[in-house]
């Protein structure tokens, strides 16, 4: 398995959802994706379930597939807006993300469509990014704006801080500079 990487700025964050938009020729789904899934921190396999009837309360309730435990998110004010703009944009659709092809009408993104989509940009601008790096990425810019570990670990539901600090990236070289910045 490939390892991905957090975005460390949001600078990039904006950067990789205009890349996606363009790269789609102006679709915004995988866009889309991005973005709410930086707001809710999920595993793409549960992200892509949620329904419009899911999200539409401005809270997602959903038993996590990987953990089996149940998550309650609530929805912020960028996830909200793109829950509305996508059921304004697609009226007929039942899942969030829904397939827009013919064929596979009436299903969910595949995971694999996504990964594929991701994994172009992220090449393109030099970046491990993979559906995964949503999640890292939330965590990051919480812990870089100052928020505790041990909140990271309960939004992404980790079992300890260790698996949340190693899972977003924290280096050894961080922990050296800090010896540098707090001299006592």
């Amino acid at each position: 398995m490939q390892l991905v990487e957090a975005v460390k700025t949001t600078a990039e964050v904006e950067q990789i959802a205009h890349k996606l938009t363009l790269n789609a020729r102006g679709n915004t789904l995988y866009a889309d994706i991005w973005m709410f899934g930086l707001q809710v921190a999920l595993r793409i396999s549960d992200l892509l379930t949620i329904t419009y009837d899911d999200a539409l309360q401005g809270r997602v309730i959903i038993k996590e597939s990987k953990t089996g435990k149940v998550r309650n998110i609530t929805l912020n004010t960028k996830a909200v807006q793109i829950v509305k703009e996508r059921r304004a944009a697609y009226p007929d659709h039942t899942y969030l993300f829904e397939v827009e092809s013919n064929r596979a009408r009436g299903k969910a993104v595949s995971r694999v469509a996504v990964a594929v989509a991701f994994k172009s940009v992220g090449d393109e601008l030099g970046i491990q990014l993979g559906t995964h790096s949503m999640r890292k990425t939330r965590g990051w810019l919480m812990h870089s704006s100052g928020v505790s570990i041990e909140k990271i670990c309960m939004v992404l539901n980790h079992s300890s801080p260790a698996i949340t600090m190693a899972y977003i990236g924290i280096t050894q070289a961080e922990i050296d500079s800090t010896y540098h910045e707090f001299v006592i």
